[in-house]
């Protein structure tokens, strides 16, 4: 595995350290419309650039989960942090479970937003098709994300989410990347984990909805919570931002390590639900 630093930028100076992963669409500007309003007090929040993306457009790499994980375990050594929290939206989720895989006794808890199951996402014909040549098609990355949003968000919130991605991701690391958070399956190396694991998941997303995660995050974690968002699908940080805050820094404010936090487990938001293993 190659040595590389991720682009990073840290927000903060709380005691308890949290990554913010990307997904495959995006940056680490994904997190552009939470950050106003993030507890920097509580929390220190270090947002990256995967491989191939953002100021990380043009690294090598094998951009896969499992090199990522890597990433940020040395991204950690070089800041410091012994431990952490990570949070990863849809394919950043994959990446929060590897880190589960190989270094459970450095994560303090583990978000998933909307996040790629570790046993990944079977795509097959038309699907296939549509994701794979999304690399290179516009119009495929606009259809994938109109689809996951329930079809409900405006045009121009489209077509900025597209031209956002194809300004800051490369298209040969955007189609590697496919091939190691639909295909590959890892999850017997992560179940039965006992790292606390928070999944918040929109009920307008068809693609990985609250089901999706009863099936597989609640099923593998045995301290795993499920918080579904109503008004989101699978961007909740564009659509439902400050629901999602709450949501994520009460589930992180209950961790151990900071016993006058506790007591402030993950809140459902309104007609959401919490189901705590």
């Amino acid at each position: 595995m190659t040595s590389f630093v991720l682009p990073h930028e840290v927000h903060g100076d709380g005691a308890h350290k949290v990554f913010a992963v990307h997904g495959w669409f995006a940056d680490r500007s994904a997190y552009a419309t939470v950050l106003p309003d993030l507890d920097r007090t509580s929390f220190t929040y270090a947002l990256v650039d995967l491989r191939g993306y953002g100021e990380a457009r043009d690294a090598a790499g094998a951009y896969t989960t499992a090199e990522a994980a890597g990433d940020l375990v040395e991204l950690a050594d070089r800041l410091g942090w012994e431990r952490f929290s990570v949070i990863g939206h849809s394919m950043g989720g994959a990446v929060a479970q590897r880190l589960a895989a190989t270094v459970p006794d450095r994560l303090r808890r583990m978000v998933g937003v909307s996040p790629v199951p570790a046993s990944g996402v079977p795509l097959a014909g038309e699907q296939a098709a549509l994701f794979a040549d999304a690399a290179h098609k516009p119009e495929n990355r606009r259809a994938i994300i109109d689809f996951t949003t329930g079809g409900r968000r405006p045009a121009a919130w489209l077509d900025r989410m597209v031209a956002r991605s194809l300004e800051r991701s490369d298209a040969r690391a955007f189609r590697a990347w496919l091939g190691s958070w639909a295909v590959e399956d890892f999850h017997a190396d992560v179940e039965g984990s006992e790292v606390p694991a928070l999944a918040v998941a929109g009920e307008l997303d068809p693609a990985l909805p609250p089901e999706v995660m009863r099936q597989t995050w609640m099923s593998w974690y045995p301290r795993a919570e499920l918080v579904a968002l109503p008004f989101a699908g699978h961007y909740a940080m564009d659509e439902s931002p400050l629901d999602l805050i709450r949501v994520v820094e009460d589930f992180l404010r209950a961790d151990a390590e900071n016993p006058a936090d506790a007591g402030h487990p993950a809140a459902a938001v309104a007609a959401g639900e919490n189901e705590p293993a």
